[in-house]
């Protein structure tokens, strides 16, 4: 099994501001990387780790356990957050950590079916509990719902021709495999897209990925919910990989922290004009160090955003 390496692990904790005795949240545990680091700084707090992956939490346990017992786990989609927390008690923390990367072992194991470089089954799911697959999708969605899918969430300029290649081969038999897909996927790409730098099957293997899952509308609950968890000098942070979510996080925290100037308000004076609840860490997201991205060649499109209640 490959090793997770948690990226903007350093400025992640850094932009929490983590509170010996507070409450925190990790969205995301996958194998404990940055769960670890925060349970590490709460002695008296209490920290609540949400995977919909199995496997995930089976692996973070024992390294978790090891440091503190103060740690629940909760086998569970974050786009739930508010109602898992509600169920223990809980209605305001300190911290809300996401990271929205697929982890490295997910990537790595060809069985689950996430890697065009790793043959196995059109899987995808993180919950293997979840009905839906990706050899679901490729086999019966219509064209035009296989269209909007790599438009959307892959950003794919040849959606339409990819789609138009899955529903030809699928009409000949079912496609089971990773590597069968991939070889479908070139040959609905015109020569200049397969030329280009990168995998001809990143975008679409991510559009499948986040339609299996369900991650778009996870984000947009997180988005919703967690803001309204935090307590005073409460931080939800957010590392992003996907410039769709990363537009996301950016809108939404935007309209939360920034009071957006007007022909109207002019004449205001400075106690007449709305003060928004929240504020950012950072104007800018945070990117990688030269240094982490020489370890980690994985973390170079992450973006970290972090929102404080004022």
């Amino acid at each position: 099994m490959s090793e997770h390496i948690p990226v903007l692990l350093k400025e992640t904790i850094d932009s929490l501001a983590i509170k010996s005795s507070g409450i925190y949240v990790d969205c995301t545990t996958g194998r404990g990387g940055h769960s670890s680091e925060i349970l590490k700084r709460i002695p008296t707090g209490k920290l609540f780790c949400f995977d919909q992956d199995e496997e995930a939490i089976k692996q973070s346990r024992p390294r978790l356990e090891a440091i503190g017992k103060n740690v629940t786990f909760i086998k569970a989609n974050f786009k739930d957050l508010k109602a898992e927390l509600a169920r223990r008690g809980i209605q305001e923390v300190d911290g809300i950590l996401a990271d929205l990367g697929v982890s490295s072992p997910q990537f790595d194991e060809g069985e689950r079916g996430f890697s065009y470089q790793h043959d196995g089954p059109l899987d995808m799911r993180m919950d293997l509990d979840n009905p839906l697959t990706a050899k679901e999708v490729v086999n019966t969605y219509t064209l035009l719902e296989l269209t909007n899918i790599f438009r959307e969430f892959g950003e794919d300029k040849d959606a339409y021709g990819v789609a138009k290649a899955i529903l030809k081969a699928r009409a000949i038999k079912p496609i089971e495999t990773t590597f069968e897909l991939v070889d479908i996927i070139k040959s609905g790409k015109p020569f200049h897209s397969l030329a280009k730098k990168g995998h001809p099957a990143k975008q679409i293997f991510q559009a499948l990925r986040i339609e299996v899952n369900h991650e778009e509308e996870a984000l947009q609950a997180l988005l919703e919910d967690g803001p309204s968890l935090l307590r005073k000098d409460g931080r939800l942070a957010i590392i992003t990989f996907m410039s769709l979510d990363d537009r996301l996080v950016k809108n939404r925290f935007k309209e939360l922290s920034v009071v957006e100037g007007s022909r109207e308000d002019v004449n205001l004076l400075p106690d007449q004009i709305e003060e928004k609840p929240f504020t950012l860490y950072s104007r800018k997201p945070i990117a990688p160090s030269l240094e982490e991205l020489d370890r980690n060649h994985r973390a170079a499109s992450a973006k970290l955003r972090t929102l404080i209640k004022k």
